[in-house]
């Protein structure tokens, strides 16, 4: 269940709510007149949205890829790859 605050707790209260973003790892949503009007969430939560976010794109592209029949590299080259060894 999201958390969610008014405006005025993110100006009056920002040591709790900056408590809460980090004790939860969750993003707060704050509202001004009964409506959704900011997000606020940790560093390391944003961090770990982007990073989450780039992985997806990664696979996102590597699944568009196969579907245009590239089949990418084989077992023996990513090993090779892997340790570093020269080809």
């Amino acid at each position: 269940m999201p958390t969610i605050r008014p405006i005025s707790d993110l100006r009056n209260k920002t040591p709790e709510i900056s408590k809460l973003c980090h004790d939860s790892g969750e993003p707060v949503f704050i509202t001004k007149n009964g409506e959704s009007e900011l997000v606020v969430m940790s560093a390391a939560a944003y961090e770990r949205d982007q990073a989450r976010l780039r992985l997806y794109e990664l696979l996102n592209a590597a699944e568009e890829d196969v579907r245009h029949g590239d089949r990418g590299i084989g077992v023996k080259r990513l090993a090779v790859l892997l340790r570093g060894a020269p080809e």
